[in-house]
C-alpha cells in the first residue's frame, strides 16, 4: 500500500523533510536568542540613562576600555575646551539621516587629564576636504554632562580606510590615538554631550540611543516554529494524496494473447 515510499523520489522527499524540521527549529531559537539579547540591551541602556550622573573619572581613566555596563552612563566633567586640537568625525548622520560631521573637542580637566567630548553634529555644507566651520564652545571653565561611550574600532564599525584623510578629520573616535596627538593622558572612551545646550542649537546634540524597540525577532521565531510544525503535516498530506491517486488509478490493460498458430 505504501511501497511507493521506497521509490527514489519519496526517499529524497522524506530525507529533506527530516532535515528541514530541526533546521527550522534551530532558526526559531536563534531568533529567540536575538530577541532576548535586544531586551537585555534595552534594559542596560535604560538603566544607564536613568542612573544619576557621576564624575567621569569615577568610571574611566587613561587607557581604560569602557565596558558594556559603563556605556551610556551619564557623567560630568569640569574643564576648559582645547579648540586648537578640535577635530571632526566624517560621514556621520543626524536624526534626519543627513550626512555631516561630529565635532570632537578635547576638554582639559582641572587635573590636567583630557576627556574627549563629542559636542554634536554639523552639516557638511562645504567641500569634504576642507575643515568645516564649527560653532565655538563656551569659553573658560565649563561643566559638561554626557553619555560615556566606548572607543570606536574597526572591528565594531567595519570602517577600515583610516588613512589619507584631510587635516583634522578622522573616521573613528579613539582615545589612544588622541593621547598620542595631544601628548597628554586621555581618559578612555569619550562622551556624547547632553548638557549644556549649545547656543543657537548647533552643533546638534546627539539624541538618546533607541532602547524601546524590540524588533521582529520574536515574530520570526514563532514563524520558523510554525514552519517546522507544518513540514511533517505537509508530508503526511502528500503521502495520503499519493496513496489515494494510486488507488484510484485503473489497472493496466491485460496483454493481448498471442494468435494461435495456423
Amino acid at each position: 500500500m505504501y511501497r511507493f515510499l521506497l521509490s527514489r523520489q519519496w526517499v529524497i522527499l522524506t530525507l529533506l523533510t527530516l532535515v528541514l524540521i530541526p533546521v527550522m527549529v534551530e532558526l526559531g531559537f536563534w531568533q529567540l536568542h536575538r530577541h532576548e539579547h535586544r531586551v537585555a540591551h534595552n534594559k542596560l541602556v535604560s538603566d544607564a540613562l536613568a542612573a544619576p550622573p557621576v564624575p567621569a573619572e569615577e568610571l574611566t581613566s587613561p587607557g581604560h576600555s569602557v565596558s558594556d555596563s559603563e556605556r551610556y552612563r551619564r557623567v560630568t566633567a569640569k574643564g576648559t575646551y582645547d579648540t586648537a586640537h578640535e577635530v571632526v568625525v566624517r560621514r556621520r548622520t543626524n536624526a534626519a539621516d543627513e550626512v555631516g560631521f561630529h565635532v570632537l573637542t578635547p576638554l582639559v580637566l582641572t587635573d590636567g587629564k583630557v576627556l574627549l567630548v563629542n559636542r554634536g553634529w554639523i552639516p557638511a555644507d562645504g567641500a569634504q576636504t576642507a575643515f568645516p566651520k564649527i560653532p565655538a564652545p563656551a569659553p573658560g571653565e565649563v561643566t559638561v554632562t554626557g553619555r560615556l561611550m566606548a572607543d570606536e574600532t574597526t572591528a565594531a564599525s567595519g570602517i577600515k580606510d583610516l588613512k589619507g584623510l584631510p587635516d583634522r578629520q578622522i573616521m573613528l573616535i579613539g582615545s589612544a590615538q588622541m593621547a598620542t596627538t595631544l601628548g597628554k593622558p586621555v581618559l578612555g572612551g569619550f562622551i556624547e554631550q547632553t548638557a549644556p545646550e549649545p547656543r543657537d542649537g548647533t552643533p546638534e546634540l546627539i539624541g538618546d540611543p533607541d532602547h524601546s524597540g524590540i524588533g521582529p525577532h520574536m515574530a520570526y521565531a514563532v514563524q520558523w516554529w510554525l514552519f517546522a510544525a507544518g513540514v511533517p503535516v505537509g508530508w503526511v498530506i502528500l503521502v495520503r494524496r499519493e496513496r489515494r491517486d494510486r488507488a484510484a488509478a485503473p489497472d493496466p490493460a491485460p496483454e493481448m494473447a498471442a494468435p494461435a498458430p495456423v
